[in-house]
């Protein structure tokens, strides 16, 4: 059974940063894609940030530059480092995978994968 369970997420003044983890079991998580994606309130997902089975990233431009995504193939665990965290990035952050690609799509296709956790809430404070 495919399962990812999020952590690490918060609250935190604008301008400050977190770490929200994602750990991954019963999957090929080495050779795949994986990504971020987030729901506020009242919005539509959005697609985050993502990175291939060759540790490439991707971004959303409204995160670009402030977030950066990372994987830990040993141990299963994705991550978003989030820095200059706004207002603007309060929401429910989940981790995704795909059916096993290696690549990855577009950031915007990252809430249509097949598998994502429970998420973590991530609120900020002006």
């Amino acid at each position: 059974e495919v399962q990812l369970v999020e952590s690490g997420g918060g609250s935190v003044q604008a301008g400050g940063s977190l770490r929200v983890s994602c750990e991954v079991s019963g999957y090929t998580f080495r050779t795949s894609c994986m990504g971020w994606f987030r729901r506020a309130p009242g919005k539509e997902r959005e697609g985050v940030a993502s990175i291939d089975s060759l540790g490439r990233t991707s971004y959303a431009d409204s995160v670009k530059d402030r977030f950066t995504i990372s994987r830990d193939n040993a141990n299963k665990n994705l991550y978003l480092q989030m820095n200059g965290l706004k207002p603007e990035d309060t929401a429910m952050y989940y981790c995704a995978a795909p059916t096993g690609d290696a690549w990855c799509p577009e950031v915007q296709r990252i809430p249509y994968f097949p598998y994502r956790g429970q998420g973590t809430q991530v609120t900020v404070s002006s």
